[in-house]
C-alpha cells in the first residue's frame, strides 16, 4: 500500500510540473504576443512600417514593450545593415571598366556610407550607455546623428546622375539602408517625445 501511495504522490507531482510548464509557456506566449503587438503599433508610425516590423519583430523578447529598447534595436539593426552595404559597395567599386567619374562617385558614396556608419555608431553608443541621463541635449545629439546618417545615404546616389545603370545598381543597395535609417529616426524621435 505504501508503494501505491508513493506512485500516486509522484504522479501528482508530475502532473503539477506538466501544468506549470504549460502555464508558463502560455504566459511566455502571451507576453511575446503583446511585445510583437507593441512593435507593430510602434512601427505603424514610421514611413516604412512593414520593413520596420520585419526587421524588429524577431527581437520582440529583447525589446519587450520598451520604447528605448525599440529605438536602440532599430539603431543596431540599421548600423549592421549599413556596415554590410558599405562592404558591398567597396566590392562593387573594385569592378573593372568603370569610367573615372563613376570611380570618383563610388569613392564619394563609400565615404558617405562610412560617415553614416560613424553617426549610427555614435547614436547607438550614446543611447546604450549605462546610466545615461537621456537629457534633452543627448537626445538632440542622437537625433542629429541619425538624421545626418540618413542625409549621407540619400546623397550617395547623386554622383551617378550621368550613368543611370550604375545609379540603379547603387540605389538598389542604398535604398534599404536609407529606409531602415528613416524608421530608426522615427523611433528615436518617438522615444524622445515620450521623455519630453
Amino acid at each position: 500500500m505504501e508503494g501505491l501511495g508513493m506512485i500516486i504522490f509522484q504522479t501528482r507531482n508530475i502532473v503539477l510540473i506538466i501544468l506549470l510548464v504549460i502555464s508558463s509557456n502560455n504566459l511566455i506566449s502571451a507576453l511575446n504576443k503583446t511585445n510583437v503587438e507593441f512593435i507593430k503599433a510602434s512601427c505603424g508610425m514610421t514611413t516604412y512600417p512593414t520593413l520596420c516590423f520585419n526587421s524588429l519583430s524577431t527581437r520582440a523578447g529583447a525589446i519587450q514593450r520598451s520604447p528605448k529598447l525599440l529605438a536602440q534595436t532599430a539603431l543596431s539593426v540599421t548600423l549592421h545593415m549599413t556596415r554590410t552595404t558599405s562592404s558591398s559597395m567597396v566590392k562593387l567599386s573594385q569592378v573593372h571598366g568603370m569610367m573615372p567619374r563613376e570611380v570618383a562617385a563610388m569613392k564619394d558614396c563609400i565615404e558617405l556610407l562610412n560617415d553614416s556608419v560613424y553617426n549610427l555608431k555614435q547614436s547607438l553608443e550614446e543611447m546604450s550607455r549605462p546610466g545615461s541621463k537621456d537629457s534633452e541635449l543627448v537626445m538632440s545629439d542622437i537625433q542629429t546623428w541619425v538624421s545626418s546618417a540618413l542625409t549621407d545615404e540619400d546623397t550617395c546616389t547623386e554622383g551617378f546622375k550621368d550613368d543611370l545603370k550604375m545609379k540603379r545598381v547603387v540605389r538598389g543597395k542604398i535604398v534599404n539602408v536609407a529606409h531602415l535609417t528613416s524608421n530608426a529616426l522615427a523611433l528615436v524621435n518617438s522615444y524622445a517625445s515620450l521623455r519630453g
